[in-house]
């Protein structure tokens, strides 16, 4: 179906109509777009709707009301129909076809009728879902275990349940020539920063794309056009309604987008992106070392490997009590094309875990371990203390919840290595210089700095990242 461009409104003969909306939305090509004919009233009239997307029971009801409907009850325009005859809230009136079409694809019903020129639009729309079950990503030791689903109308539920307030507004648009997706931006009216919430809207509204066919990503990058060599993320996301209505309450703002099971938190900062719920489910005490430990590890896993090779490379640097870090075997292959093919390995085991059955999965780890261990090492292809430092590297991957993290520490710590083999010390430390300034030069869409509080330096909203404090006092 081509694009919706010119707007045109609907008469009040109804076989003009039907022959117009027969013809676009293909019925009786396509197997699950009906409709149905009735009589209301003395009045013919029809109903448009998409098999499998609407409640049966509600549907039902509403018809044999109208059915029901005697002549001399009938009224001489929708508007009064409505207000008097409609037994169902979820109604509009609507006398734009485009609008119409879209609404009838969206998964409501609409019912033209003879003599009307606006069409009624009901939404009794149920689609197919899974339950709220815990995100199998985003798991917690204590707290909530719900989390968002691909339904928009079952996500804003789940904030609604937790901030009961008047100034809570969720405002939905919609963006795509061809898919139309619903986008829901949820804010606190008293806290938010309303210039931002401003552009933030403009931008969406703007947007010109044919649709948004890989969800929040597609989003993403039609917000954010320029500049995304950076790998550090640009967005938080998360798939816990508690997090995310704690994000909502602080004054942030987060965007749902239909189909996708991840809320998009804006501002954020690599503060932010670090940070993850299980912080705040523990006693401050504990919060405050979990956080700092995550922290400590994502910073040893970019030093890790490079500085070794480093030292490998001048091993008059290593101090006499540190010489057990020595390889104790001759390498057969060069140190760095063995880190190299290890951070490669890594990887095709994500993507061998990700597409193996659950039924094959634990023959995959012991055949991983065997050829990532002992034969590796025993083989001749790789070394100990090469293998022990990736499997730290490894490990450290997994404590963070975000994988555009994971993935901007790893680009950064190869380039690292591969400054560091081509030119030495003064690689090692370009490649620690190149880190920091993407750091430095991510730039957002809010406009705020990415190292907030850091730079620009404000001592009391650091403060508040690194230690947990308690809640009340926040």
């Amino acid at each position: 179906m081509e694009p919706i461009i010119i707007e045109s409104r609907i008469s009040k003969n109804l076989e003009e109509n039907q022959q117009y909306f027969d013809d676009k939305l293909r019925v009786g090509m396509n197997y699950d777009m009906l409709s149905s004919k009735l009589q209301i009233a003395g009045r013919r009239a029809v109903l448009y709707y998409i098999n499998g997307m609407y409640k049966d029971e509600l549907m039902q009801k509403v018809l044999q009301y109208l059915l029901s409907v005697k002549d001399d009850e009938m009224p001489q325009s929708a508007a009064e129909f409505l207000q008097n005859n409609m037994p169902c809230t979820e109604v509009e009136l609507e006398e734009r076809k485009e609008k119409i079409l879209i609404a009838v694809l969206a998964g409501q019903i609409a019912l033209l009728v003879d003599g009307f020129d606006k069409c009624f639009i009901f939404d009794a729309r149920e689609f197919p879902a899974r339950g709220v079950e815990e995100p199998p990503k985003d798991k917690t030791l204590r707290g909530s275990k719900d989390g968002f689903v691909e339904t928009i109308v079952s996500n804003t539920a789940l904030i609604r349940r937790r901030i009961r307030d008047t100034d809570l507004c969720i405002e939905m648009l919609q963006a795509g020539e061809s898919s139309h997706t619903d986008i829901a931006v949820c804010y606190m009216a008293d806290r938010v920063d309303h210039d931002f919430l401003y552009d933030l809207k403009s931008r969406i509204k703007g947007l010109h794309v044919d649709a948004l066919s890989l969800n929040q990503q597609s989003l993403a990058e039609s917000l954010y056009e320029k500049h995304w060599f950076n790998p550090f993320p640009k967005y938080r996301y998360s798939e816990r309604p508690d997090t995310t209505a704690a994000q909502i309450l602080e004054g942030n703002i987060v965007i749902l987008v239909d189909n996708a099971p991840q809320a998009m938190i804006l501002p954020t900062s690599l503060f932010d992106i670090i940070e993850e719920v299980d912080d705040y489910y523990f006693p401050p005490v504990t919060g405050t070392y979990l956080r700092l430990a995550r922290l400590l590890i994502t910073v040893i896993s970019y030093f890790i490997t490079p500085l070794y090779l480093l030292l490998m490379m001048y091993p008059a640097w290593i101090p006499d009590k540190y010489q057990f870090i020595m390889l104790k075997e001759t390498s057969n292959i060069p140190i760095f094309w063995q880190l190299i093919i290890l951070e490669i390995a890594l990887d095709g085991l994500k993507l061998a875990a990700v597409n193996t059955p659950n039924m094959l999965s634990t023959p995959l780890s012991i055949m991983a371990a065997l050829v990532l261990g002992d034969f590796s090492v025993s083989s001749g292809w790789f070394n100990a203390e090469i293998m022990l430092y990736m499997s730290f590297v490894a490990v450290a991957n997994y404590t963070q919840t975000n994988y555009e993290l994971s993935y901007a520490v790893k680009f950064m710590r190869i380039l690292n290595l591969i400054l560091t083999v081509s030119f030495g010390v003064y690689g090692f430390i370009a490649g620690v210089g190149i880190a920091l300034v993407c750091l430095i030069n991510n730039k957002m869409v809010s406009g705020r700095g990415y190292l907030y509080p850091l730079i620009p330096f404000d001592w009391k909203k650091l403060r508040t990242r690194l230690i947990r404090r308690n809640i009340h006092q926040v």
